[in-house]
Protein backbone atom coordinates (compact mmCIF):
# COMPACT_ATOMS: atom_id res chain seq x y z
CA UNK A 1 0.00 0.00 0.00
CA UNK A 2 1.46 3.26 -0.65
CA UNK A 3 1.99 5.95 1.38
CA UNK A 4 -1.71 8.11 1.22
CA UNK A 5 -1.41 12.23 1.27
CA UNK A 6 -2.54 13.06 4.41
CA UNK A 7 -4.27 15.72 4.29
CA UNK A 8 -6.87 14.17 1.18
CA UNK A 9 -6.88 10.92 3.66
CA UNK A 10 -8.14 13.05 6.83
CA UNK A 11 -10.83 14.58 3.93
CA UNK A 12 -12.08 11.19 3.06
CA UNK A 13 -13.42 10.41 6.66
CA UNK A 14 -14.88 12.03 9.48
CA UNK A 15 -12.45 14.17 11.42
CA UNK A 16 -13.97 12.46 14.59
CA UNK A 17 -15.75 9.58 14.91
CA UNK A 18 -19.33 9.73 17.60
CA UNK A 19 -18.26 9.04 20.91
CA UNK A 20 -14.89 10.95 20.70
CA UNK A 21 -15.53 14.21 21.30
CA UNK A 22 -17.85 16.43 23.01
CA UNK A 23 -18.22 18.82 20.46
CA UNK A 24 -19.12 21.64 23.11
CA UNK A 25 -17.81 25.59 22.87
CA UNK A 26 -14.10 26.43 24.13
CA UNK A 27 -14.04 29.03 26.97
CA UNK A 28 -11.14 31.45 26.71
CA UNK A 29 -10.14 34.77 28.46
CA UNK A 30 -11.04 37.21 25.79
CA UNK A 31 -12.73 34.80 23.34
CA UNK A 32 -16.25 34.86 24.24
CA UNK A 33 -18.61 37.01 26.12
CA UNK A 34 -19.62 35.62 29.94
CA UNK A 35 -23.41 36.00 30.73
CA UNK A 36 -23.62 36.99 34.48
CA UNK A 37 -23.72 34.03 36.39
CA UNK A 38 -21.89 31.86 33.97
CA UNK A 39 -18.67 31.74 35.67
CA UNK A 40 -17.97 28.06 37.39
CA UNK A 41 -15.96 28.46 40.73
CA UNK A 42 -13.12 25.78 41.26
CA UNK A 43 -11.27 24.67 43.99
CA UNK A 44 -8.09 22.44 43.50
CA UNK A 45 -7.01 19.79 46.26
CA UNK A 46 -3.28 18.89 45.63
CA UNK A 47 -0.88 21.47 44.38
CA UNK A 48 2.62 20.71 44.38
CA UNK A 49 3.10 19.06 40.91
CA UNK A 50 -0.22 18.56 38.52
CA UNK A 51 -2.78 20.03 40.70
CA UNK A 52 -0.77 23.92 40.72
CA UNK A 53 1.10 25.50 37.82
CA UNK A 54 2.80 22.52 36.47
CA UNK A 55 4.61 25.15 33.83
CA UNK A 56 1.37 26.56 32.87
CA UNK A 57 -0.83 23.46 32.19
CA UNK A 58 -1.24 22.23 35.83
CA UNK A 59 -4.92 22.24 37.26
CA UNK A 60 -4.48 26.04 38.63
CA UNK A 61 -3.60 26.93 35.55
CA UNK A 62 -6.37 25.94 33.38
CA UNK A 63 -8.74 26.54 35.29
CA UNK A 64 -7.66 30.41 35.86
CA UNK A 65 -6.97 30.85 32.19
CA UNK A 66 -10.12 29.61 31.16
CA UNK A 67 -12.46 32.73 30.75
CA UNK A 68 -15.49 31.21 32.14
CA UNK A 69 -13.85 29.51 35.27
CA UNK A 70 -11.97 31.10 38.51
CA UNK A 71 -9.62 29.46 41.16
CA UNK A 72 -11.82 30.26 44.52
CA UNK A 73 -9.56 27.85 46.63
CA UNK A 74 -6.76 25.92 47.34
CA UNK A 75 -6.05 23.21 50.01
CA UNK A 76 -2.74 21.06 50.37
CA UNK A 77 -1.75 19.23 53.99
CA UNK A 78 1.77 21.39 53.21
CA UNK A 79 0.83 25.13 53.70
CA UNK A 80 4.76 25.80 52.74
CA UNK A 81 2.88 25.46 48.68
CA UNK A 82 0.22 28.30 49.02
CA UNK A 83 2.36 31.35 48.66
CA UNK A 84 3.55 30.32 44.67
CA UNK A 85 0.28 28.86 44.46
CA UNK A 86 -1.30 32.23 44.45
CA UNK A 87 1.48 33.99 43.13
CA UNK A 88 1.03 31.71 40.12
CA UNK A 89 -2.79 32.27 40.46
CA UNK A 90 -2.83 35.84 40.72
CA UNK A 91 -0.24 36.56 37.48
CA UNK A 92 -2.30 34.53 35.31
CA UNK A 93 -5.21 37.45 36.31
CA UNK A 94 -6.84 35.29 38.73
CA UNK A 95 -8.15 36.55 42.79
CA UNK A 96 -6.32 35.54 45.55
CA UNK A 97 -7.98 32.12 46.75
CA UNK A 98 -9.16 31.18 49.86
CA UNK A 99 -6.49 28.23 51.20
CA UNK A 100 -7.31 25.12 53.35
CA UNK A 101 -5.56 22.43 54.95
CA UNK A 102 -8.24 20.32 55.74
CA UNK A 103 -10.24 19.14 52.34
CA UNK A 104 -13.32 18.39 54.71
CA UNK A 105 -13.63 21.89 55.53
CA UNK A 106 -13.26 23.47 52.04
CA UNK A 107 -16.22 21.38 51.19
CA UNK A 108 -18.05 23.33 53.52
CA UNK A 109 -18.15 26.25 51.34
CA UNK A 110 -21.19 26.09 49.34
CA UNK A 111 -19.96 28.85 47.02
CA UNK A 112 -17.49 26.38 45.41
CA UNK A 113 -19.18 24.87 42.15
CA UNK A 114 -16.26 22.33 41.39
CA UNK A 115 -13.44 20.44 42.90
CA UNK A 116 -10.73 19.21 40.87
CA UNK A 117 -7.85 16.29 42.82
CA UNK A 118 -4.79 16.14 42.36
CA UNK A 119 -3.51 14.43 45.68
CA UNK A 120 -1.56 11.54 45.90
CA UNK A 121 -3.40 8.20 44.28
CA UNK A 122 -4.69 7.15 47.73
CA UNK A 123 -6.34 10.36 48.64
CA UNK A 124 -8.46 10.17 45.61
CA UNK A 125 -11.37 8.25 46.82
CA UNK A 126 -12.45 9.51 49.54
CA UNK A 127 -11.78 13.33 48.16
CA UNK A 128 -13.89 12.21 44.97
CA UNK A 129 -16.57 10.60 47.02
CA UNK A 130 -16.95 13.62 49.90
CA UNK A 131 -16.56 15.93 46.98
CA UNK A 132 -20.03 14.05 45.57
CA UNK A 133 -21.72 13.96 49.05
CA UNK A 134 -21.31 17.82 49.31
CA UNK A 135 -22.89 18.57 45.83
CA UNK A 136 -19.77 19.23 43.88
CA UNK A 137 -18.81 18.47 40.23
CA UNK A 138 -15.06 16.78 40.49
CA UNK A 139 -12.13 17.08 37.71
CA UNK A 140 -10.14 13.33 39.11
CA UNK A 141 -6.53 12.74 38.32
CA UNK A 142 -5.51 9.19 37.51
CA UNK A 143 -5.49 6.67 38.51
CA UNK A 144 -9.13 7.46 39.65
CA UNK A 145 -8.15 4.99 43.11
CA UNK A 146 -6.21 3.86 45.14
CA UNK A 147 -7.78 0.32 45.05
CA UNK A 148 -10.78 -1.66 42.93
CA UNK A 149 -13.18 -1.14 45.66
CA UNK A 150 -12.44 2.53 45.55
CA UNK A 151 -12.80 3.37 42.31
CA UNK A 152 -16.26 1.62 42.34
CA UNK A 153 -17.57 3.90 44.98
CA UNK A 154 -16.52 6.88 43.33
CA UNK A 155 -18.99 5.55 39.85
CA UNK A 156 -21.88 4.88 42.95
CA UNK A 157 -21.29 8.37 44.53
CA UNK A 158 -21.04 10.02 41.29
CA UNK A 159 -24.27 8.78 40.11
CA UNK A 160 -26.02 8.34 43.33
CA UNK A 161 -25.45 12.28 43.55
CA UNK A 162 -25.82 13.50 39.84
CA UNK A 163 -22.52 14.53 39.27
CA UNK A 164 -20.37 15.42 36.58
CA UNK A 165 -16.89 13.53 37.41
CA UNK A 166 -14.11 13.63 34.67
CA UNK A 167 -11.11 11.54 35.19
CA UNK A 168 -7.49 13.17 34.14
CA UNK A 169 -6.68 11.02 31.17
CA UNK A 170 -6.27 14.20 29.20
CA UNK A 171 -4.83 12.44 26.04
CA UNK A 172 -8.24 11.35 25.52
CA UNK A 173 -8.61 14.63 24.54
CA UNK A 174 -5.68 14.56 22.07
CA UNK A 175 -6.48 15.13 18.73
CA UNK A 176 -4.04 12.82 16.66
CA UNK A 177 -5.23 10.31 19.21
CA UNK A 178 -8.91 10.62 18.66
CA UNK A 179 -8.03 10.79 14.73
CA UNK A 180 -5.79 7.46 15.32
CA UNK A 181 -8.76 5.65 17.61
CA UNK A 182 -11.18 6.54 15.45
CA UNK A 183 -8.65 4.60 12.35
CA UNK A 184 -8.36 1.82 14.26
CA UNK A 185 -12.21 1.25 15.49
CA UNK A 186 -12.71 1.71 11.30
CA UNK A 187 -10.96 -1.17 10.65
CA UNK A 188 -7.75 0.25 8.74
CA UNK A 189 -5.48 -2.49 9.98
CA UNK A 190 -8.21 -5.00 10.01
CA UNK A 191 -9.75 -6.68 13.07
CA UNK A 192 -7.69 -5.62 16.53
CA UNK A 193 -6.43 -9.30 17.92
CA UNK A 194 -3.74 -7.02 20.09
CA UNK A 195 -2.79 -3.90 21.81
CA UNK A 196 0.75 -3.02 22.97
CA UNK A 197 2.25 0.01 25.12
CA UNK A 198 5.64 0.54 26.57
CA UNK A 199 6.02 3.65 28.69
CA UNK A 200 9.12 4.87 29.60
CA UNK A 201 9.74 7.65 32.25
CA UNK A 202 13.19 7.35 33.58
CA UNK A 203 13.59 7.49 37.42
CA UNK A 204 16.98 7.67 39.45
CA UNK A 205 17.52 6.46 42.57
CA UNK A 206 15.65 7.63 46.00
CA UNK A 207 18.32 6.44 48.33
CA UNK A 208 17.86 5.63 51.11
CA UNK A 209 17.03 8.73 53.87
CA UNK A 210 16.69 8.38 57.67
CA UNK A 211 13.23 10.24 59.55
CA UNK A 212 13.10 13.25 60.61
CA UNK A 213 11.00 15.81 62.26
CA UNK A 214 8.07 16.99 60.49
CA UNK A 215 8.63 20.15 58.78
CA UNK A 216 7.21 23.35 60.30
CA UNK A 217 3.65 23.97 57.66
CA UNK A 218 3.34 20.41 57.34
CA UNK A 219 0.32 18.66 58.64
CA UNK A 220 1.77 15.08 58.27
CA UNK A 221 -1.72 13.43 59.64
CA UNK A 222 -3.74 14.54 57.20
CA UNK A 223 -1.01 14.48 54.70
CA UNK A 224 -1.02 10.46 55.20
CA UNK A 225 -4.70 10.33 55.47
CA UNK A 226 -5.87 6.93 55.48
CA UNK A 227 -2.32 5.40 54.88
CA UNK A 228 -0.72 4.19 57.93
CA UNK A 229 0.88 6.61 59.81
CA UNK A 230 4.28 6.28 60.02
CA UNK A 231 7.01 8.63 61.26
CA UNK A 232 8.09 11.88 58.72
CA UNK A 233 10.38 10.89 55.77
CA UNK A 234 11.41 12.70 52.45
CA UNK A 235 11.18 9.45 50.49
CA UNK A 236 7.30 9.25 51.55
CA UNK A 237 6.51 13.13 51.12
CA UNK A 238 6.30 15.04 48.17
CA UNK A 239 6.66 12.58 44.85
CA UNK A 240 8.48 10.14 46.06
CA UNK A 241 5.23 8.90 47.85
CA UNK A 242 4.59 7.23 44.46
CA UNK A 243 7.50 3.84 45.34
CA UNK A 244 5.79 2.56 48.35
CA UNK A 245 2.39 -0.18 48.04
CA UNK A 246 0.93 1.90 51.53
CA UNK A 247 0.07 4.92 49.20
CA UNK A 248 0.85 4.51 45.46
CA UNK A 249 0.09 2.21 42.63
CA UNK A 250 3.58 2.65 40.98
CA UNK A 251 3.82 3.62 37.69
CA UNK A 252 0.99 1.08 35.49
CA UNK A 253 -1.15 3.69 37.62
CA UNK A 254 1.07 6.67 37.80
CA UNK A 255 1.72 6.53 33.82
CA UNK A 256 0.75 3.15 32.50
CA UNK A 257 -3.13 4.25 33.04
CA UNK A 258 -2.77 6.62 30.15
CA UNK A 259 -1.31 4.13 27.36
CA UNK A 260 -4.30 1.45 28.38
CA UNK A 261 -7.23 3.66 28.26
CA UNK A 262 -6.48 4.83 24.46
CA UNK A 263 -6.00 0.71 23.90
CA UNK A 264 -9.06 -0.01 25.55
CA UNK A 265 -11.27 2.92 23.89
CA UNK A 266 -9.68 1.46 20.60
CA UNK A 267 -10.15 -1.98 21.05
CA UNK A 268 -13.95 -0.98 22.53
CA UNK A 269 -13.00 -3.03 25.87
CA UNK A 270 -15.83 -1.74 27.79
CA UNK A 271 -15.66 -4.80 29.94
CA UNK A 272 -12.85 -6.04 32.49
CA UNK A 273 -10.04 -8.87 31.40
CA UNK A 274 -10.54 -12.05 32.84
CA UNK A 275 -6.86 -13.12 32.82
CA UNK A 276 -4.00 -11.46 34.47
CA UNK A 277 -0.62 -12.17 34.54
CA UNK A 278 2.47 -9.49 35.48
CA UNK A 279 5.96 -10.03 36.19
CA UNK A 280 9.11 -7.68 37.47
CA UNK A 281 11.64 -6.55 39.57
CA UNK A 282 13.20 -3.26 40.82
CA UNK A 283 16.58 -3.26 39.44
CA UNK A 284 19.77 -1.28 39.38
CA UNK A 285 19.67 0.69 42.22
CA UNK A 286 20.30 0.51 46.13
CA UNK A 287 17.32 2.40 47.53
CA UNK A 288 14.14 1.70 49.86
CA UNK A 289 11.69 2.36 46.90
CA UNK A 290 9.10 -0.98 46.87
CA UNK A 291 7.11 -0.58 43.90
CA UNK A 292 9.01 -2.33 40.58
CA UNK A 293 11.22 -0.05 38.33
CA UNK A 294 10.36 -2.91 35.81
CA UNK A 295 6.79 -4.12 35.17
CA UNK A 296 5.42 -6.21 32.17
CA UNK A 297 1.52 -7.17 32.71
CA UNK A 298 -0.72 -9.11 30.33
CA UNK A 299 -4.57 -8.40 30.35
CA UNK A 300 -6.51 -11.09 28.23
CA UNK A 301 -10.10 -11.00 27.63
CA UNK A 302 -13.12 -13.14 27.35
CA UNK A 303 -12.83 -13.14 23.32
CA UNK A 304 -9.27 -13.79 23.60
CA UNK A 305 -7.94 -10.52 22.98
CA UNK A 306 -5.29 -8.86 24.74
CA UNK A 307 -3.58 -5.83 25.97
CA UNK A 308 0.04 -6.09 27.09
CA UNK A 309 1.81 -3.27 28.78
CA UNK A 310 5.93 -2.61 29.97
CA UNK A 311 6.69 0.26 32.09
CA UNK A 312 10.01 0.68 32.63
CA UNK A 313 11.57 3.26 34.68
CA UNK A 314 15.41 2.35 33.91
CA UNK A 315 18.05 3.15 30.92
CA UNK A 316 16.40 2.33 27.87
CA UNK A 317 16.82 3.13 24.17
CA UNK A 318 13.02 3.17 22.92
CA UNK A 319 10.57 5.91 23.39
CA UNK A 320 6.91 5.22 25.39
CA UNK A 321 4.94 4.04 22.33
CA UNK A 322 1.59 2.21 21.80
CA UNK A 323 1.14 -0.36 19.03
CA UNK A 324 -2.36 -1.96 17.56
CA UNK A 325 -1.98 -5.18 16.31
CA UNK A 326 -4.37 -6.34 13.02
CA UNK A 327 -5.34 -8.88 10.75
CA UNK A 328 -3.95 -6.62 8.09
CA UNK A 329 -0.94 -4.79 9.88
CA UNK A 330 -0.15 -3.28 12.37
CA UNK A 331 -0.39 0.49 13.81
CA UNK A 332 1.84 2.73 16.21
CA UNK A 333 0.87 5.47 17.94
CA UNK A 334 3.36 8.05 19.98
CA UNK A 335 4.10 11.67 18.32
CA UNK A 336 2.28 10.46 14.83
CA UNK A 337 0.41 7.58 13.78
CA UNK A 338 1.69 5.10 11.53
CA UNK A 339 0.27 1.92 9.63
CA UNK A 340 2.10 -0.81 8.05
CA UNK A 341 0.35 -3.08 6.07
CA UNK A 342 0.56 -6.35 5.08
CA UNK A 343 3.72 -9.33 5.72
CA UNK A 344 6.52 -6.70 4.06
CA UNK A 345 5.04 -3.96 6.18
CA UNK A 346 4.78 -1.49 3.59
CA UNK A 347 4.10 1.93 4.93
CA UNK A 348 0.08 3.15 4.91
CA UNK A 349 -0.99 6.26 6.26
CA UNK A 350 1.47 8.75 7.92
CA UNK A 351 -0.22 11.39 9.93
CA UNK A 352 1.29 14.18 12.74
CA UNK A 353 -0.89 16.99 14.76
CA UNK A 354 0.20 19.01 11.26
CA UNK A 355 -2.17 17.05 9.38
CA UNK A 356 -5.20 17.12 11.08
CA UNK A 357 -7.60 20.27 9.41
CA UNK A 358 -7.35 22.87 11.08
CA UNK A 359 -9.64 23.31 14.30
CA UNK A 360 -10.22 27.02 15.76
CA UNK A 361 -11.11 26.45 18.77
CA UNK A 362 -8.16 23.72 19.61
CA UNK A 363 -5.87 26.17 17.87
CA UNK A 364 -7.03 29.33 20.12
CA UNK A 365 -6.27 26.67 23.30
CA UNK A 366 -3.01 25.70 22.31
CA UNK A 367 -1.73 29.44 22.05
CA UNK A 368 -3.34 30.54 25.51
CA UNK A 369 -1.53 26.84 26.62
CA UNK A 370 -5.20 25.63 28.00
CA UNK A 371 -6.12 21.60 27.69
CA UNK A 372 -9.09 20.88 26.47
CA UNK A 373 -10.13 18.40 28.55
CA UNK A 374 -10.32 20.89 31.39
CA UNK A 375 -12.55 22.60 29.13
CA UNK A 376 -14.68 19.52 28.03
CA UNK A 377 -15.56 19.10 32.02
CA UNK A 378 -16.43 22.63 32.57
CA UNK A 379 -18.63 22.36 29.57
CA UNK A 380 -20.40 19.40 31.43
CA UNK A 381 -20.93 20.96 34.44
CA UNK A 382 -22.76 23.36 32.67
CA UNK A 383 -24.74 21.44 30.47
CA UNK A 384 -25.04 18.88 32.95
CA UNK A 385 -24.80 15.73 30.41
CA UNK A 386 -21.95 13.04 31.52
CA UNK A 387 -22.50 11.71 28.63
CA UNK A 388 -20.59 14.08 26.53
CA UNK A 389 -17.53 14.25 29.43
CA UNK A 390 -14.63 12.59 26.92
CA UNK A 391 -13.34 10.26 30.29
CA UNK A 392 -16.26 9.80 32.40
CA UNK A 393 -15.24 8.36 35.90
CA UNK A 394 -16.56 5.17 34.45
CA UNK A 395 -14.08 4.84 31.87
CA UNK A 396 -11.17 6.40 34.68
CA UNK A 397 -12.22 3.36 36.94
CA UNK A 398 -12.51 0.70 34.39
CA UNK A 399 -8.92 1.80 32.95
CA UNK A 400 -7.25 1.85 36.55
CA UNK A 401 -8.63 -0.97 37.59
CA UNK A 402 -6.93 -2.55 34.85
CA UNK A 403 -4.16 -1.14 36.16
CA UNK A 404 -4.21 -2.01 40.08
CA UNK A 405 -5.02 -5.83 39.20
CA UNK A 406 -2.11 -5.92 37.33
CA UNK A 407 -0.23 -4.85 40.32
CA UNK A 408 -2.19 -8.07 42.46
CA UNK A 409 -0.66 -10.35 39.95
CA UNK A 410 3.03 -8.64 40.64
CA UNK A 411 2.66 -8.86 44.02
CA UNK A 412 0.93 -12.78 44.21
CA UNK A 413 3.64 -13.98 41.64
CA UNK A 414 0.64 -15.70 39.59
CA UNK A 415 -1.82 -15.68 36.68
CA UNK A 416 -5.05 -14.71 37.89
CA UNK A 417 -8.76 -15.05 36.76
CA UNK A 418 -10.78 -11.91 37.68
CA UNK A 419 -14.90 -11.89 37.65
CA UNK A 420 -15.65 -8.26 36.13
CA UNK A 421 -19.71 -8.44 36.98
CA UNK A 422 -18.50 -9.02 40.74
CA UNK A 423 -15.02 -7.38 40.14
CA UNK A 424 -13.30 -10.39 42.47
CA UNK A 425 -11.01 -12.81 41.90
CA UNK A 426 -12.15 -16.50 41.40
CA UNK A 427 -11.83 -18.77 44.58
CA UNK A 428 -8.54 -16.70 45.88
CA UNK A 429 -8.52 -15.18 48.97
CA UNK A 430 -4.89 -13.25 48.93
CA UNK A 431 -5.81 -11.85 45.57
CA UNK A 432 -9.34 -10.67 46.73
CA UNK A 433 -7.35 -9.31 50.38
CA UNK A 434 -5.51 -6.28 47.39
CA UNK A 435 -9.09 -5.36 46.66
CA UNK A 436 -9.60 -2.48 49.29
CA UNK A 437 -7.15 -1.31 52.07
CA UNK A 438 -7.49 -3.72 54.90
CA UNK A 439 -6.98 -0.97 57.24
CA UNK A 440 -8.01 3.06 57.12
CA UNK A 441 -6.25 5.31 59.51
CA UNK A 442 -9.80 6.83 61.71
CA UNK A 443 -10.93 9.04 60.77
CA UNK A 444 -10.08 8.87 56.89
CA UNK A 445 -12.46 5.88 56.25
CA UNK A 446 -13.96 4.58 53.13
CA UNK A 447 -17.55 4.07 53.88
CA UNK A 448 -19.73 0.96 52.98
CA UNK A 449 -22.34 3.16 51.41
CA UNK A 450 -22.07 6.08 49.82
Amino acid sequence: MKTENRRSFIKKSAVLSAGLTAGAPVYIKGFMQNKPGDVINVAVAGINDRGGFYGGTGHTANFTKIKNSRVVAICDADENLFAKAIADIENLGGEKPKTYLDFRKMMEDKDIDAVAIATPDYWHALMAIWACQAGKDVYLEKPVSYTVLEGRKIVEAARKYNRIVQTGTQHRANRLSQKAIQLVQEGVIGDIYMGRATVYRHRPSIGRIPDSEVPAGVNWDLYRGPAPMIPFNKNHFHYNWHWYWDTATGEFGNNGVHAVDRIRLAMRKDVHPVKISCCGGFYAWDSDQEVPNLQVGTFEYDDGKIIELEVRSLFTPEESTITFFGTKGYATLGNNFQTFMGPNREPGISLTPADLEPDPYRMELEKARIEYHFVNFLDCVRSRKPQDLLADINEGHMSTAMMLIGNIAYRTGRKLIFDGKTETFVNDPEANSYLTRQVYRKPYVLPEKV
